[in-house]
């Protein structure tokens, strides 16, 4: 029996008229999952926390292997909806572009994937199952979405042999990057605290921004690491400093910092937290002052080692864009930081030039040409 292929853009365009900006559903899994459902996938809302989530598999639980899709529904707000030349939940199609918030980041990278599984299940039935993990939190807090799929897969038994991130991978032009793995991040809120006192006076208080300003300059002129085999150098960026102090004749009682750290696999979150703590310590006792530090890890740092799922991502986007990615773990943090703990994982997707920005928008013709590199993707993996 034949049936017609799904069109990606015009799936894209639907998606992106769900206003599901965190954490509203907006729609968005609603309209995936009656797709899938009727394409014979077995479908279970995974809700947790106020975070809606879609877990699909076509095939038998437990399969011999299982080639899984990860990504989000979810968009950050608009912002000045003035500021947009088109509207931000329209989907206009124009000068060669899918405009509205979501576009490139990242329902473009849904609608491929969904469209290319629909038509491979159909099509050519595969010898195991095929899985999409689709969470609406991927922009917000993240404790309820990937996470949430994930512990609630552990506890069903479901599994996936290997997983493709669908989030936007090549800078420039399509086809020129794919992740392995990804730079760990870290933030630091570091607080130091003296003895508030007459600035006339300096003598009876205990003026704690010399120590905040000695220890974030020693802090950010140390050079963490020279980059590993797969990773660029460590980073560490002063973001804020801050005393709250409106007077001119007043030394504060205290003052705090902030500091991102995006971190390579010569750390960890333990080690770089076991640093700050020493160079604070240091840093006040040497100057009469105490100092705290509180630190947030949002994912470590990880790395899927080059290998036959790599190449077969890599294959398949040479096949169908005529150029070779590079295997990069540059850029920020994704939920494959999560999926890395689960199985082997791999982020493959668009040019991500607009994504967060006004007047956000995706290539029409490369929504077509990320179905068929995911679809050359499923066949090569099943073949």
């Amino acid at each position: 029996m034949s049936h017609t292929p799904i069109d990606p853009v015009d799936l894209t365009a639907a998606l992106v008229r769900c206003a599901s900006v965190t954490p509203e559903e907006g729609g968005a899994l609603v309209l995936l999952g009656d797709l899938l459902t009727q394409a014979g996938f077995v479908c279970t809302r995974v809700d947790r926390g106020g975070v809606a989530n879609l877990y699909a598999r076509w095939g038998d639980k437990g399969a011999a292997r299982s080639f899984g899709f990860n990504g989000h529904t979810d968009v950050v707000p608009v912002g000045d909806v003035a500021a947009w030349s088109a509207p931000p939940f329209g989907a206009e199609i124009r000068d060669g572009f899918l405009w509205g918030r979501g576009a490139t980041d990242m329902k473009s990278g849904v609608a491929a994937f969904a469209a290319a599984a629909v038509d491979f299940v159909r099509g050519t039935p595969p010898d195991g199952a095929v899985i999409l993990a689709i969470t609406g939190d991927e922009e917000g807090d993240a404790k309820d979405g990937t996470v949430a799929l994930l512990d609630w897969m552990r506890q069903e038994g479901e599994a996936m042999s290997v997983c493709l991130v669908g989030e936007p991978t090549c800078p420039d032009e399509m086809g020129e990057m794919i992740k392995i793995g990804r730079r760990g991040s870290l933030n630091a809120f570091l607080t130091v605290t003296g003895e508030q006192g007459h600035s006339a006076y300096p003598h009876r208080a205990r003026n704690p921004l010399p120590a905040i300003a000695r220890l974030v300059d020693r802090l950010s002129s140390h050079e963490l690491d020279a980059g590993t085999d797969l990773f660029d150098p460590s980073t560490l960026a002063v973001v804020t400093i801050d005393t709250g102090n409106p007077a001119t004749n007043v030394i504060p009682a205290a003052c705090r910092a902030t500091l991102n750290i995006r971190y390579n696999d010569a750390h960890s979150g333990a080690s770089l937290t076991e640093w700050l703590q020493r160079e604070t310590e240091a840093v006040c006792a040497d100057l009469g002052v105490t100092g705290a530090v509180e630190v947030r890890n949002s994912g470590e740092a990880f790395l899927t080692p080059p290998g036959a799922f790599s190449e077969t991502v890599a294959r398949a986007v040479e096949a169908e864009t005529g150029r070779r990615p590079v295997l990069s773990t540059s850029g920020g943090t994704s939920d494959a930081r999560f999926v890395k703990d689960h199985c082997p994982v791999v982020e493959c997707g668009l040019v991500g030039r607009t994504m967060h920005q006004v007047d956000e928008r995706v290539n029409v013709e490369q929504i077509g040409q990320l179905k068929a590199i995911y679809a050359r993707i499923l066949r090569d993996y099943f073949a």
